[in-house]
């Protein structure tokens, strides 16, 4: 039988709890995801493997770095237009966050980097072009 292993883990008990454990101290400002044991399928904030439907996740640290999949403007609720963004991870797993910049300036393929801010609206992660520099000199 086949157990995926990955050098960054924190190990869960065995069950979907992993996903309800605290952190350590030092992943604060990282994005934490499962892995299933079994399939060694990458997943964010799930109970059970999409795959394979099993409960044994391993809690890992994301390293941060991803490719935007998708990214739309949004204009309600908030006083000012902001972009919500489908980030692939490097790892394999697809994360809802928001990129900084311009709204519509952010665009499928774009590679990113996960920053300390958070999002005051929604909570969720945000991320920073990594490849800025080199786009605004073809656009």
């Amino acid at each position: 039988m086949y157990h995926h292993s990955a050098n960054v883990s924190h190990p869960a008990a065995g069950s979907a709890a992993g996903v309800l454990d605290p952190a350590p101290a030092d992943w604060r400002d990282a994005i934490v995801f499962q892995r299933c044991t079994w399939c060694g399928t990458a997943m964010y904030h799930r109970l059970l493997c999409p795959v394979c439907q099993g409960s044994e996740l391993r809690t890992e640290r994301s390293e941060g770095v991803g490719t935007v999949r998708h990214s739309t403007v949004v204009h309600r609720n908030t006083p000012a237009a902001r972009n919500v963004s489908l980030i692939e991870m490097a790892e394999g797993f697809v994360v809802r966050g928001r990129v900084m910049g311009l709204p519509v300036g952010i665009h499928s393929g774009d590679r990113v980097r996960l920053s300390t801010a958070q999002d005051p609206v929604r909570g969720e992660p945000v991320f920073q072009l990594l490849d800025e520099s080199f786009r605004s000199a073809w656009t």
